[in-house]
């Protein structure tokens, strides 16, 4: 069993010799963009105790997030998760891969992800906090220390009230 970093060219002539890709980011990500002939396996549904399919016999599973983190981050999680069988990671994620000029797949139809949302939302409400609060009544600005307070609260507990409102508008609600 075989477990390393590969940089984009070497995934690619990885994939070209029949190895299984698997992006583990979630599906919103995955339908906006990903990597030809990959698979979706979030790492939310390895939380549930599901496997990751299996590649053909002697091949290997190459994972890929947005930017690497991710899959450095789970790395023996995602090792265990395909055992017997080897694991190689992309440095660099899907992001490498783009600045590559390796080939994606890309809906620009699908919404943006979710946290992207979020930081739009939390600037945009941030700022007009402040801008009202200058120009029309101080009391706006609690506007802004509630969304400082919102943020924080969800890098400290892992929850994000915004990101869950988000999720259930119309755009984000596309099927899979």
């Amino acid at each position: 069993m075989e477990t390393r970093l590969v940089s984009p060219h070497e995934a690619l002539q990885q994939q070209v010799n029949g190895a299984r890709f698997v992006d583990i980011r979630e599906y919103n990500e995955y339908a906006r963009e990903h990597i030809e002939n990959a698979a979706c396996f979030p790492l939310s549904e390895l939380e549930k105790g599901k496997k990751v399919l299996p590649p053909a016999a002697g091949k290997v599973t190459v994972f890929y997030c947005q930017t690497g983190m991710r899959s450095s981050k789970n790395a023996q999680r995602l090792i265990s998760a395909t055992l017997p069988h080897s694991a190689l990671f992309l440095s660099g994620g899907i992001n490498a891969w783009k600045n590559a000029g390796l080939q994606i797949i890309e809906d620009r139809s699908q919404p943006l992800p979710i946290m992207r949302q979020v930081q739009i939302a939390a600037g945009t409400l941030v700022l007009l906090g402040v801008l009202l609060g200058y120009g029309v009544n101080s009391g706006f600005f609690l506007l802004s220390g509630f969304v400082g307070a919102g943020l924080i609260f969800a890098g400290v507990s892992g929850f994000c009230g915004m990101a869950k409102i988000l999720e259930i508008l119309p755009w984000n609600r596309q099927k899979r």
